[in-house]
C-alpha cells in the first residue's frame, strides 16, 4: 500500500498544529457553521480546542456537501482533510476538508447565541458546559487543581484522603448536614483538617484535596453548599511558616496557571497583567490595624461600619484589598470569633494565631488557617467553651496526649481561586455542577 492510500491518522484539535501540511481525521461537535456563497465553514470542537474547516463545492464530493450542509450546532461528525497553516486563527492553523461524515444529527440547541437566564442556563448545566466560555473555565480549574497538587507532593508532602462522613464538626455546627449512619448520627464532612492533623503527626507534612459541604443557607455569589478544597498541614510549623507556606503557594499556582492557560484567560478577557503581579511578598496586617483601616473609610462608606472584635465580611475583605494589587494577610483575629482549635496568642490571648489571605479586586478570603492547639488541656477546655461533645473528639485529644508538638495548616476553596484567577463574577461557574441552596440538578 502507498503512503497516499493510508488511513489518514485521527488526531485530537490541541495536536493539530503540529500535522500541518498533512491529511488527518478530526472527530468532534459542531460548534459553529456558516456559509459564504459556494463556501462552508465549520467551526469544530472536540473537547481540546477548537479549528476552522473549510471547503469549497469542488472539495467534496456532492454526497459529502450534502452532509455538511446538513450539520446542525453540536451534532457529531468525523471528518478528514488537510491541516493548513493559518496565522489568524489563534490555533494556527485551519482543515481544508475532504470528506464529511455525520455521526448524530442533533435536534435544535437550547442555548442560543443570545442572552439566556443564570436560571436557564444552570437547568442546562450539562449542555452550557460545552460552551466556549464554561470549557475555558473548566480547563483553568483543572489546571488549578494539578499545580496544587504538584505543589505539595514535589514538595515532600504525602496526600492522605480524609473521611467524607465524620462524627463531629469542625467549623460550627450550624453548617452541618446531618444523616443517619445505621443508626448513628454522621455529617458530611465540612473540612478534612481534623483527619490531617494526626496524620501530620506520623508524616510530618501531608496534605488532603476532596469536596466539604457546608449548610449554609446563603444565596450570595461566594457560597456553595458543596466545594473542593486543598488542605496542607505541617507538623513544628507555626504561624510566621505558615504564612510564609501560603505566600509561597499562592504565587506558585498562579504562576503555573499563567504558563499554561493564557489561550483561556484570553477567552474569559482575564487582565493578566493583574495576576502577574501576585509574587512574594504579600502585604501583612494584623487585625487591630486592619480595623483602624476599616474605621477610617467607614466614615465616608457607612456600608464598612462594623464592631471591633467582629468577623470581616464581604464588603470589608474588599475594602482591605482595593487599593491593593496582591494578596493581603490579615492575622490575629479575635479568637472569639474563629474556631475552637486555633492557638491564642501568647502575648494577647484573646488573638488567634490565624490567617485569612484576601485576594484583591473584590474576591475576598481564599484561604483560612491557623496554628493549631497543641497543649491537651487547653484544647478540652475550648472543647467544652463551644458546647462540643467531648466524647467525639476523644481521638483528636489524643494527638495532645502523646508527643504533642506545634503544628499549623491551611484550607484553601478551589472554587474561590478559581473565580479570581478567571475574574468572573460568581463561582457556581468555577464547578462542572454547581450545589446551592435551591439547586440541586442537574
Amino acid at each position: 500500500m502507498t503512503s497516499s492510500q493510508q488511513t489518514p491518522p485521527v488526531v485530537w484539535i490541541e495536536d493539530a498544529p503540529g500535522h500541518i501540511g498533512e491529511t488527518v481525521t478530526l472527530r468532534g461537535w459542531v460548534y459553529q457553521k456558516r456559509s459564504s456563497g459556494k463556501i462552508r465553514f465549520l467551526i469544530l470542537r472536540d473537547g481540546t480546542g477548537y479549528i476552522q474547516g473549510v471547503a469549497g463545492m469542488n472539495d467534496l464530493s456532492p454526497e459529502d456537501w450534502e452532509k455538511l450542509d446538513s450539520l446542525t450546532q453540536e451534532s457529531s461528525v468525523r471528518v478528514t482533510g488537510e491541516i493548513r497553516a493559518d496565522k489568524r486563527s489563534a490555533s494556527g492553523c485551519e482543515l481544508t476538508l475532504a470528506t464529511v461524515e455525520p455521526l448524530a444529527i442533533a435536534p435544535e440547541y437550547p442555548i442560543q447565541p443570545k442572552e439566556h437566564g443564570p436560571e436557564f442556563l444552570l437547568d442546562h448545566r450539562h449542555l452550557w458546559l460545552r460552551s466556549r466560555r464554561q470549557h475555558a473555565i473548566m480547563r483553568v480549574r483543572s489546571e488549578v487543581v494539578r499545580a496544587c497538587r504538584d505543589y505539595f507532593l514535589e514538595r515532600g508532602f504525602t496526600l492522605v484522603d480524609s473521611p467524607i462522613f465524620t462524627p463531629a464538626a469542625c467549623e460550627g455546627t450550624s453548617t452541618l448536614f446531618e444523616t443517619d449512619y445505621f443508626g448513628q448520627k454522621a455529617y458530611l464532612t465540612q473540612s478534612g483538617q481534623l483527619y490531617l492533623e494526626p496524620a501530620c503527626m506520623a508524616l510530618g507534612k501531608v496534605f488532603c484535596f476532596g469536596p466539604t459541604f457546608r449548610a449554609e443557607k446563603s444565596k450570595t455569589r461566594r457560597h456553595l453548599t458543596e466545594f473542593w478544597m486543598v488542605e496542607p498541614e505541617v507538623a513544628f510549623l507555626e504561624l510566621d511558616g505558615l504564612l510564609e507556606l501560603a505566600e509561597d503557594y499562592v504565587s506558585t499556582v498562579m504562576a503555573k496557571v499563567l504558563e499554561s492557560r493564557q489561550e483561556e484567560l484570553k477567552v474569559l478577557e482575564r487582565d493578566i497583567s493583574r495576576l502577574e503581579k501576585i509574587i512574594p511578598p504579600f502585604p501583612r496586617l494584623h487585625y487591630d490595624e486592619a480595623a483602624r483601616i476599616l474605621a477610617a473609610k467607614a466614615g465616608s462608606r457607612p456600608e464598612l461600619a462594623f464592631t471591633y472584635g467582629d468577623d470581616f465580611g464581604a464588603p470589608h475583605e474588599a475594602a482591605l484589598t482595593e487599593d491593593q494589587d496582591k494578596p493581603v494577610m490579615v492575622t490575629h483575629y479575635p479568637a472569639a470569633v474563629k474556631a475552637f482549635y486555633m492557638q491564642p496568642d501568647a502575648k494577647d490571648p484573646d488573638k488567634a494565631l490565624c490567617v485569612d489571605v484576601l485576594a484583591p479586586e473584590g474576591y475576598g478570603e481564599i484561604i483560612g488557617g491557623s496554628q493549631r492547639i497543641h497543649d491537651p488541656e487547653l484544647l478540652q477546655a475550648r472543647i467544652r467553651e463551644h458546647d462540643l461533645p467531648e466524647e467525639a473528639f476523644s481521638w483528636y485529644l489524643d494527638i495532645r496526649r502523646y508527643g504533642t508538638v506545634p503544628h499549623a495548616g491551611f484550607g484553601m476553596g478551589i472554587e474561590r481561586f478559581v473565580t479570581w484567577v478567571t475574574g468572573i463574577h460568581h463561582l457556581r461557574e468555577t464547578i462542572p455542577y454547581p450545589r446551592m441552596i435551591n439547586r440541586l440538578t442537574p
